[in-house]
C-alpha cells in the first residue's frame, strides 16, 4: 500500500507524548475552575472533594486491583497528596506566581534525582529542563520570599519529582486503570482525613452544603472526573513509554496553558514577559523531543538504513 499522511512513519505522531501534552492542557484549564471553587471552599476542601468524586468513578477498578497495585498506588498517591499539601501550605504566605516558579523546579529535580535511581542523565533533556525553568521564571517570578513557605514549596516540588520518577518505573508493572484507581482512592482517603482534621473545632463541615452551589459542584465534577481520574489514567498509560525526565519537561507546559486559559476566560493580562516565557517553555519541550539535526521525535522520520 502506498504511503499516505496517515500511515507514513514520517508523520506518525508519538501518541504518548501527545497524551501527556493533553494532560497539561487539561491541568491548565483547571485554574479558572479552581478560582471559582476556592472563592467558597478552602484548598483542602476542594482537593478532598475532587479526589472523592474521582475515587467514586474509579472504585470498580480499585476493588479488583491486586495487593501489589494497592501498595504502589499508596506510595504514588501519598507523594501526590504531599506535594499538594506542601504547595497549599506555602501559598498561605507566598504569592501564586512565586509558588508556580518554585514548583517548576521539579522539572530539574527529575533528571537529577533520577540518577539516584540509576537513570541515565541526558544532556539534551537537562538543558531542556533548565530552559523550562527559565521560561516559567519569566512567566511568574516575583519577590516576596519567605524561608519556610519557600522551603515547603520546594519540598512539594521534590515530592512530585519523585512521583514522576516512580510512576515511570512502576507503571509498566500494573494495569493502567487499576494503578490510577488505587492512587485516587488513597488520595481521597488521605485528603478526606486532612479535611476533617482541618475542620476540627470549627463549623466548616456544618456550613459545607451551604457553600456548595451548582456551579461549584459542576466544577468539582470536572476536577474530579476529567482532571484527576482521567488524567491520572492517561499518565499511567503514557509514562510506560515516556522517560521521567522527558515527562517532567512536558509537564512544564501546564503554566503556559494556564496563562492562556486565564487570558481567554478570565480576561487576565498576558504580559510580553509572560508570552516570551511561554515561548521558551514550548521551545524546551521541542528540544526535549529533538532526536537529531533533521528529525523530531514527536513526528519521527523514517528509520535509517
Amino acid at each position: 500500500m502506498p504511503p499516505t499522511l496517515a500511515n507514513s512513519p514520517r508523520f506518525s505522531p508519538n501518541i504518548h507524548v501527545l497524551s501527556l501534552l493533553l494532560v497539561t492542557l487539561v491541568w491548565g484549564a483547571t485554574f479558572p475552575v479552581l478560582k471559582v471553587a476556592t472563592a467558597s471552599l478552602s484548598g483542602v476542601e476542594t482537593s478532598a472533594l475532587r479526589f472523592c468524586i474521582a475515587a467514586a468513578c474509579m472504585l470498580p477498578w480499585a476493588v479488583r486491583a491486586p495487593r501489589a497495585t494497592w501498595r504502589d498506588g499508596a506510595i504514588l498517591g501519598a507523594l501526590v497528596l504531599v506535594s499538594y499539601v506542601l504547595q497549599a501550605w506555602g501559598l498561605q504566605t507566598i504569592s501564586s506566581n512565586r509558588s508556580a516558579f518554585l514548583t517548576s523546579l521539579n522539572v530539574l529535580m527529575v533528571p537529577l534525582l533520577g540518577m539516584v535511581f540509576g537513570n541515565a542523565l541526558s544532556p539534551r533533556v537537562l538543558v531542556a529542563a533548565a530552559l523550562a525553568c527559565l521560561g516559567i521564571g519569566l512567566m511568574s517570578w516575583e519577590g516576596g520570599s519567605n524561608l519556610w513557605a519557600d522551603a515547603a514549596t520546594v519540598a512539594g516540588a521534590a515530592a512530585y519529582a519523585l512521583y514522576v520518577i516512580l510512576l515511570s518505573q512502576r507503571a509498566g508493572r500494573h494495569a493502567a486503570r487499576s494503578l490510577a484507581a488505587t492512587q485516587i482512592v488513597w488520595m481521597a482517603a488521605l485528603g478526606l482525613a486532612w479535611m476533617l482534621a482541618e475542620a476540627a473545632g470549627t463549623d466548616r463541615l456544618q456550613t459545607l452544603q451551604q457553600r456548595l452551589n451548582l456551579e461549584i459542584f459542576l466544577g468539582l465534577c470536572y476536577l474530579g472526573i476529567v482532571a484527576t481520574a482521567g488524567m491520572l489514567f492517561l499518565q499511567a498509560i503514557a509514562q510506560r513509554h515516556v522517560s521521567a525526565d522527558k515527562a517532567a519537561v512536558i509537564y512544564a507546559m501546564e503554566p503556559v496553558f494556564a496563562a492562556l486559559f486565564a487570558w481567554l476566560w478570565l480576561a487576565e493580562v498576558l504580559s510580553l514577559r509572560a508570552a516570551i516565557g511561554g515561548a521558551v517553555v514550548v521551545g524546551a519541550v521541542l528540544l526535549s523531543e529533538w532526536s537529531g539535526p533533521l528529525r523530531f521525535r514527536l513526528w519521527p522520520g523514517r528509520p535509517r538504513t
